[in-house]
């Protein structure tokens, strides 16, 4: 939980050289439940340095280890790209990922961001925060225990407790404060409810906007890309009265969502998946994570877009995403049990 364990490239940190891709022939199966265009430009850049061709499958993370499962030893997929964790140790424990042997995913990226076996690696990252109307707000939650004060009763909008992004954030309380404290703040958290949860992330911040809430919680990618460009409901104006925390600062530190990917228990192309796994840990495809998504790389060292940089310096949770994925039926379950819906 150090300063100098912080995916934040304007801090001076030394990165280890980034890897020279030489050219190779053939193809690269690619299941992914990333969908952003911008990622176009990774996988363009990829198949220039290499000469090897990307074919892509693209859907929910679900539907695509279902997909992979029943495939079995005559999947087709090489690699497998999803965006948060869980469904990461997942396909783990469904035995669809095989362990990677490369030097430089090993030296590039943070222990914490990768599977003790080697089987998922994070390559990008989106810090999960406190937003707040500046207007009706004048001591906002410093921490994700806070939420559950009292004093916020009737304030704070959140997601549905079916979202990945909700129960990772529950499974870390668990991992960093225990059972028992977790489960008395989902059900503050409850208490203070504005709204029944709904919608996504974006909504969550536009729920400031509306009146509906004035305390939030989203990912950092959605208010930065607002930033960027202009979003529905989030111009200008309404994004000048939100305020955010980086929360826990000086304790565990604000938690983080993952994005990242494995090689496939029965790739084809095995060669070609480690030269893309190792592509994706390069300077190039770090800062396309960050220019082209608003994401924090998951590289030290690696310079962070304009919007991204503009919500400042933190402190990020290094706790073990491994144990926080672990810890998500117990999330679930704290979940039913509070009655967060």
């Amino acid at each position: 939980m150090t300063l100098s364990k912080l995916t934040v490239a304007t801090i001076a940190l030394a990165a280890t050289a980034a890897p020279t891709l030489a050219l190779a022939e053939g193809e690269l199966n690619l299941y992914s439940s990333r969908h952003y265009d911008t990622d176009e430009r990774l996988y363009s850049d990829f198949t220039e340095a290499t000469g090897i061709t990307i074919n892509r499958i693209e859907g929910k993370a679900d539907e695509l280890l279902t997909r992979m499962q029943a495939e079995g030893a005559n999947s087709p997929a090489d690699i497998l790209l999803t965006v948060d964790t869980s469904r990461l140790a997942r396909a783990r424990d469904m035995g669809l990922l095989q362990s990677a042997d490369s030097d430089i995913l090993e030296q590039r990226i943070p222990s914490y961001l990768q599977d003790a076996d080697n089987q998922w690696f994070g390559f990008s990252q989106r810090a999960r925060i406190i937003f707040y109307d500046k207007t009706e707000v004048e001591n906002p939650p410093r921490d994700y225990v806070s939420l559950a004060d009292p004093a916020y009763k009737g304030m704070v909008c959140h997601r549905s407790s079916s979202n990945v992004y909700s129960q990772t954030l529950l499974a870390a309380v668990i991992e960093n404060h225990g059972e028992d404290a977790a489960r008395t703040w989902a059900q503050g958290v409850v208490d203070n409810f504005a709204r029944a949860p709904q919608g996504g992330d974006t909504d969550q911040l536009r729920g400031l906007v509306s009146g509906e809430c004035d305390i939030s919680i989203s990912n950092t990618y959605y208010f930065a890309r607002a930033l960027r460009r202009d979003v529905k409901g989030l111009d200008s104006d309404a994004m000048a009265g939100i305020g955010w925390v980086f929360p826990a600062q000086g304790a565990e530190g604000a938690h983080m969502n993952l994005s990242g990917g494995g090689i496939a228990a029965h790739a084809p192309n095995r060669e070609n998946a480690v030269k893309f796994l190792e592509y994706l840990a390069s300077d190039q495809a770090q800062q396309y994570f960050s220019a082209g998504n608003d994401e924090y790389p998951a590289v030290p060292g690696v310079g962070l877009s304009p919007s991204v940089a503009a919500l400042g310096f933190f402190q990020a949770d290094d706790v073990n995403l491994s144990e926080v994925a672990a810890n998500v039926p117990t999330a679930q379950k704290i979940f039913n049990e509070v009655g967060w819906e």
